[in-house]
């Protein structure tokens, strides 16, 4: 068995495995095809798109498109509030977006709750 399996594209967990077609990462239980790792391996360029799959760069600004909870904040981040001036990073997991929201302050968000305006 001297075959490695690329690691989650979501999590980078290494410890994936096959379940018939599928990959599966045990610790996020991510599923994906391997024909479909392949391609986003070669792929890689960075691209970081939003919701609905614009391309979102530096400075852009976005709306959030579902309501999220905020620790420390009663209210959070209701859906439709503007951000502005928002700066792409690797961010932990999934969070790919530094920015600072109004009345809440600096914070990172997921590409994939946001709309580019």
């Amino acid at each position: 068995m001297d075959e490695t399996l690329p690691p989650c594209p979501r999590c980078s967990c290494e410890y994936t495995y096959e379940v018939g077609a599928l990959l599966v990462c045990p610790e996020c239980a991510h599923e994906w095809a391997a024909a479909v790792a392949d391609a986003t391996d070669d792929a890689g360029d960075g691209v970081v798109r939003d919701a609905v799959g614009n391309v979102l760069a530096d400075g852009d600004t976005v709306t959030v498109v579902k309501t999220l909870k905020v620790k420390g904040s009663p209210t959070g981040i209701k859906a439709g509030t503007k951000v502005r001036n928002i700066r792409l990073v690797n961010g932990v997991g999934d969070h790919d977006i530094d920015c600072k929201v109004d009345g809440i302050g600096p914070m990172q968000l997921k590409s994939s709750v946001v709309k580019k305006v």
